[in-house]
C-alpha cells in the first residue's frame, strides 16, 4: 500500500474482494457517468469481479480489482476494511417515489379488493387517500416522526441509501406543511438521505368536496407558496388521473409549482390512458410515475423529452390488476426506467427495494441487469441525483449495499428473505448482518 516515494490514495474505508463489483460506471461516449442509462446500456453494470472501492470523508476515491486497489491506496490507522468476499457490492438502492409519513393503516381494503371493489370504487367511497388523511390528521407530529424513523430503519437494513418522500396526507394549508416539516426532520435525524416532495394535490380535500376547481385554486394560491415560503420541498406533484385532476388542472398546478422552483413531477396514467405522460414531456417533468396505462405517444414524448419512467411493481401487484406498466416499451424507446416501492399504506406496503426487484422481473420480465440499473443510477438521476449517487465512481458518495450472495443475477429472485448483509452510508458502515448499527 503506497510507498515512500508515492504514499498512495488516502482513505479510511476499504471494501475489497468482492466477488462481483457493481460499478454502473461506463466509458461509452454517448452514455457517460452524466447520464442515465437507456436502451441496451441499461445491462451494462460495470462489474468487476475480485473488485474492492476505497472511499475517504464519506466519498469514493478508488476503485477496480482488489490488488490495484491495495496497492494504489494508504489506508488510516481507524480505517474501517470490510471482506466481501463470496460477495456483490453495488450502489446503495434510491426508492425514489414513496408516501412514508402517514398515520393508521388500512387492511380492510386489501379484503374489499378481493370482493371486487376498484381503488376509484374505494376512493369514491371515503376509504383509500382519504382514510389515510383522516388517520394523519389526527396523529401528533412526534408519532408521525417515530413512525416514519421506524420505517426508514426497515428499508435501511433492506438497502436503501436514498429515499424520495411524497406529502399527500394532510390536504390542507397547515397540515401539509406540517407533513413536509416531518419529512426535513427525517432527512435530519436518519442516515438514509431524504427528498422531499410537495403534493398537496393527491386527491381533493374533505373541505372541499364536490369542488375540486376550488381545491386546485387553494394548492395553487395558498399551498404552493407557503412550501416555497419555508423552502420545505425540492418537487411538486400531482395525481393526474380520472376522478382526481384532469390533465389541465395538473399543468395547472405543475406550472404554479415551477413557477416557485418547484420541480414537476407527475403521477400519470395509473388507471387510465389520460395524457399524463405526455404532459409529463410537454411540462419537462423530472419524472412521470405509475404509467400503466401510458400511450405509445406518450411513451415516445417522454423518452424525446429526456423524462424519467418511474415504474411501481409492486402497486400493480397489490392492487390485483393483472397488468404492470409497459417496462419494455420505455426500455425500447429510449426512455430512462426507474423503479420504486410506492411505499403507503393502502396500494403498497412494502418497504423493500428487493420486493420491487422481484416483482420487476417476475411481472415485468425484465433482466436483472436492468433492474439493478433500475433502481440505483437511473433512479437517481430520476431524483435529480445522479451525478452524487447511484454508481460506484471516484467522487460520489459512498453509499453501498454488500450482498450475501456471489453473483447479481441472483437477487431478483431470491423471494421472501433479506439478502442484504451490509449497508454502507456516506462512508460509514451502518447495517451489518442486516441489523442496524450505531456508530
Amino acid at each position: 500500500m503506497g510507498s515512500e516515494t508515492d504514499p498512495g490514495i488516502p482513505a479510511d474505508l476499504l471494501v475489497e474482494n468482492a466477488s462481483e463489483l457493481i460499478t454502473l460506471a461506463t466509458d461509452e461516449p454517448n452514455n457517460n457517468s452524466g447520464k442515465p442509462r437507456i436502451g441496451s446500456s441499461m445491462r451494462d453494470l460495470g462489474v468487476i469481479r475480485g473488485g474492492s472501492v476505497a472511499a475517504l470523508n464519506g466519498h469514493i476515491v478508488a476503485v477496480g480489482g482488489t490488488h490495484e486497489i491495495r496497492e494504489r491506496v494508504t489506508l488510516a490507522p481507524n480505517a474501517e476494511v470490510i471482506d466481501a468476499k463470496g460477495m456483490v457490492v453495488l450502489p446503495g438502492f434510491v426508492d425514489s417515489h414513496t408516501h412514508l409519513v402517514f398515520a393508521g393503516s388500512r387492511e380492510q381494503e386489501f379484503i374489499q379488493r378481493a370482493e371486487g371493489k376498484t381503488y376509484l370504487d374505494i376512493l369514491d367511497s371515503g376509504g383509500g387517500i382519504l382514510s389515510t388523511v383522516r388517520a394523519t390528521r389526527n396523529a401528533t407530529e412526534s408519532e408521525l416522526l417515530a413512525l416514519g424513523l421506524k420505517h426508514l430503519d426497515i428499508m435501511m437494513c433492506h438497502g436503501t441509501t436514498t429515499v424520495e418522500i411524497k406529502s399527500g396526507y394532510g390536504l390542507s394549508v397547515d397540515e401539509e406543511l406540517r407533513s413536509l416539516r416531518v419529512i426535513r426532520e427525517l432527512d435530519k435525524s436518519h442516515p438514509v438521505d431524504v427528498v422531499s416532495t410537495f403534493m398537496g394535490a393527491h386527491a381533493v380535500g374533505p373541505e372541499y368536496a364536490g369542488d375540486p376547481e376550488g381545491y386546485v385554486q387553494h394548492v395553487i394560491d395558498e399551498m404552493i407558496p407557503r412550501v416555497k415560503e419555508e423552502n420545505l420541498a425540492e418537487f411538486c406533484d400531482v395525481f393526474c388521473e380520472e376522478g382526481v385532476f384532469s390533465v389541465t388542472q395538473s399543468r395547472r398546478i405543475l406550472e404554479a409549482g415551477l413557477a416557485c422552483g418547484l420541480l414537476p413531477r407527475i403521477h400519470a396514467d395509473e388507471m387510465a390512458s389520460l395524457g399524463g405522460a405526455e404532459l409529463a414531456a410537454e411540462i419537462g417533468a423530472v419524472s412521470a410515475e405509475h404509467l400503466l396505462y401510458a400511450s405509445a405517444q406518450g411513451i415516445h414524448k417522454m423518452a424525446e423529452a429526456g423524462v424519467t419512467a418511474t415504474l411501481l411493481p409492486v402497486t400493480s401487484f397489490t392492487l390485483m390488476l393483472g397488468r404492470y406498466a409497459n417496462a419494455r416499451a420505455f426500455i425500447d424507446a429510449g426512455c430512462p426506467v426507474a423503479l420504486a416501492t410506492d411505499f403507503n399504506p393502502g396500494t403498497s406496503p412494502t418497504l423493500s427495494m428487493q420486493f420491487v426487484m422481484n416483482v420487476a422481473a417476475l411481472g415485468m420480465k425484465l433482466h436483472p441487469a436492468e433492474i439493478i440499473c433500475a433502481t440505483t443510477i437511473n433512479a437517481a438521476y430520476g431524483l435529480n441525483r445522479g451525478n452524487s449517487i447511484g454508481s460506484l465512481e471516484v467522487g460520489k458518495l459512498a453509499d453501498m449495499v454488500v450482498v450475501d450472495t456471489d453473483t447479481y443475477l441472483r437477487i431478483p429472485y431470491q423471494l421472501g428473505t433479506n439478502i442484504v448483509d451490509k449497508v454502507i452510508k456516506g462512508g460509514r458502515l451502518v447495517v451489518s448482518e442486516g441489523r442496524r448499527i450505531d456508530s
